[in-house]
């Protein structure tokens, strides 16, 4: 049976992380979007509402088919279904977040990822970071694109979007994106000297040993 307190608590992170997420600059206005689950579903922002005003009443519950799973709740996100279709294709993944950060939409807007040219990349669970290919927001087709995009990853480019990362909790799905804004910068930078040489992917196969030794790249912990 749902708690109602456990509830009330995830819905107090999920506006408090929304804001700071608007506040470190990985997103602008009332666009992106974050989501975090729960019995029978999840809890997503509401679509068109300032970070600033939001409240934790704000939030729209949905079973994972986009079903209300209250009454008398605002508008979703228009991108609710990518947040329901991650979730039910990622069961370890409790949280979902959705932003438009400066350098990895830049990356984006020319349907690049990141490669492994710097070892935190693999970070986000694999030797690159894919960009998913484009589609109209809020569609099925964009939701398709995002799951390929994130098998075996934790995070991924969207093509002339933005940035989707997922994680054990809210916390941990912020500091990834916060990681992957990172890494943009630093790709975006190095390509003003040419494109950088990569790892290979031996190299990567080390740093994933050697993060997984240390219980690094988990979505609890950043490695440093």
């Amino acid at each position: 049976m749902a708690d109602p307190q456990h509830q009330l608590l995830l819905r107090q992170q999920l506006v408090s992380v929304g804001r700071r997420m608007n506040d470190i600059g990985l997103n602008q206005g009332t666009s992106g979007n974050l989501s975090v689950r729960i019995e029978g579903g999840m809890l997503v922002t509401p679509s068109s509402l300032p970070y600033e005003q939001m409240q934790a009443n704000d939030l729209v519950a949905l079973d994972l088919k986009g079903q209300p799973l209250q009454s008398g709740q605002r508008r979703p996100s228009s991108e609710w279904r990518l947040h329901a279709d991650v979730l039910a294709s990622r069961p370890e993944a409790m949280a979902v977040l959705h932003c438009h950060p400066i350098h990895a939409t830049a990356l984006a807007c020319h349907d690049r990822g990141i490669p492994a040219f710097h070892y935190m990349v693999a970070v986000a669970g694999g030797d690159d970071i894919r960009c998913a290919p484009y589609a109209t927001f809020g569609t099925a087709e964009l939701s398709n694109h995002v799951v390929t995009a994130l098998v075996q990853r934790h995070a991924c480019l969207l093509a002339r979007h933005g940035l989707v990362t997922l994680g054990a909790d809210l916390e941990a799905a912020l500091r990834l994106a916060v990681e992957v804004e990172t890494l943009a910068r630093m790709y975006l930078q190095a390509l003003q000297l040419g494109a950088p040489p990569l790892l290979t992917a031996a190299q990567m196969q080390q740093v994933h040993a050697q993060f997984k030794g240390l219980h690094y790249g988990q979505q609890d912990q950043s490695p440093r």
